[in-house]
């Protein structure tokens, strides 16, 4: 068994921040109102989202794809608050951002950004007591693995004002979506599209295509996540 790792991190790095922005300025919610026809002219108070610029981001997990999320934050001068297995100081030094404890990152963000690999100990990093301990105001996103994420303990964190809301490009029990959720307007939600970039794909294609050619010529794939096989 193989993966496409590398060529997907810049994709699935932006593909996060389009759903914090999303989420953030309520773009999904204002599109449907205008498509609905409900649309009669523009009020002061419709559809009031929240600034990103200024703002903390805090990122749980500091691998390909979450430093590249993380360096972006530079252009809305933010924040950056982060957790992972071990600290980078020269990460710090290069964006000034800060090395917590998941305490603290819950606690602090106004945006929280999921990059972690799915683990047992990762499993529901994100569940009731977490959401309870966030921001009313703060927006969770998760574009990294459906799992982290206590789907239907965030349903009710949704519904009940606990968070502001989520973006979603994964889910717990893909594609079925927890119940209630696809109901909530304060939720951005998408099909598991974080890769889907044209120019990404062809470049996971051609990952695939090669290892391919080199197992039938008698080689072993690149990327192997079950080595062990081939002895």
């Amino acid at each position: 068994m193989t993966n496409t790792p590398g060529v997907l991190d810049d994709a699935t790095a932006t593909h996060a921040w389009a759903l914090l922005l999303a989420t953030a300025r309520r773009i999904s919610e204002s599109e449907r109102y205008v498509r609905a026809g409900k649309w009669i002219g523009w009020a002061p108070m419709a559809f009031i989202g929240q600034d990103v610029d200024h703002k903390t981001l805090g990122v749980a997990g500091l691998g390909r794809i979450g430093s590249k999320f993380a360096r972006k934050a530079a252009a809305f001068d933010m924040q950056i608050l982060y957790t992972d297995a071990q600290r980078n100081e020269a990460f710090e030094r290069d964006t000034g951002a800060r090395f917590v404890d998941k305490a603290t990152l819950l606690r602090e963000s106004d945006y929280l950004s999921l990059h972690l690999p799915l683990l047992p100990d990762t499993h529901h990093y994100i569940g009731a007591a977490e959401l309870s301990a966030m921001k009313r105001s703060a927006v969770l996103i998760n574009a990294a693995r459906g799992p982290l994420v206590d789907e239907k303990a965030l349903v009710e964190a949704l519904k009940n004002g606990t968070i502001w809301g989520a973006g979603l490009d994964v889910f717990e029990d893909e594609p079925t979506l927890a119940p209630g959720l696809a109901e909530l307007d304060n939720v951005v939600i998408v099909p598991h599209i974080a890769s889907a970039t044209r120019e990404t794909r062809l470049a996971m294609g051609k990952i695939v295509t090669d290892n391919v050619i080199r197992v039938l010529s008698g080689e072993a794939p690149l990327n192997c996540i079950n080595p062990h096989v081939l002895k």
